[in-house]
Order: structure tokens, then sequence, then C-alpha cells
């Protein structure tokens, strides 16, 4: 998994003017999958971050009766970094760094192409040799 991951994560980075690199982690910041850009340490790093922010993000929402989190933007003075939940039950992330340039609409356009794409590798689907009771 973490190899077709890492794949469609260097397509994205390849394909949206702007993106500086991305990463996929778990919803406690594990790192799953990384763009070929970052190294192992900055990935690991970028993804205890966009958990840390993620996990504000889901604690406000649900504080304040606001519904779930949906994504998360991060404006800095030279980038931007957007956050958005994967999977069906949101037990994943995808953390994209961007350029301060870049189309903000975009991006999160184009994340959620992505999201869809990388979602389905945490869909839960029939274990091997799982009985169907009908």
């Amino acid at each position: 998994m973490p190899a077709d991951l890492s794949y469609l994560l260097d397509r994205f980075g390849q394909s949206v003017a702007d993106v500086r690199s991305s990463v996929v982690l778990s919803a406690d910041g594990l790192l799953l999958a990384r763009s070929s850009d970052l190294d192992q340490t900055a990935a690991d790093q970028l993804a205890a971050v966009a958990a840390a922010v993620n996990g504000l993000a889901r604690g406000a929402a649900r504080q304040h009766g606001w519904g779930h989190s949906r994504k998360t933007i991060m404006e800095m003075e030279s980038a931007y970094l957007f956050i958005t939940a994967l999977g069906p039950d949101n037990s994943a992330c995808l953390a994209v760094s961007a350029e301060i340039t870049a189309d903000v609409g975009q991006i999160a356009f184009e994340m959620a192409v992505l999201s869809g794409q990388a979602g389905a590798f945490f869909a839960p689907g029939a274990r091997a040799g799982a009985a169907v009771i009908t």
C-alpha cells in the first residue's frame, strides 16, 4: 500500500501547480506514505504537525458543535498547509504543503480528487477466507 500511495502523492505533486510536498498519515500521526521529495525525517515531522493541527481542528469542531472537521488550511508567511481526512471513517489524513502563490481553491479541489483515489486504500474490504453469511 505505501508504494501505491507514494506514487499517487508524487503524481499529485507533479500535476498540481505550487505543491511542495505531501504525506498520508494515520489519525494519530503515524506516517503511512510520503512524496519522494521528502526524506524520512521531514516526512515524519510533517505527519506529526498535521496530526496535531488536525486534532485541534477536530476538537474545536466537536467542542463548539460545528460538525465534523473536513479540511484545515493554514496560511503562513511563505507557504500553505492543507489537511484533509481520508477513508470512510476518517482514519487517515492527507497533508499537502504548497507555495504561498498557490491557488487555494485549485489545491483544495485537487486534494478532494486525490482523497477519493487514496481513500480507496482505507475502505473496508472482505477478508480472505471469510465466510459469507446469508
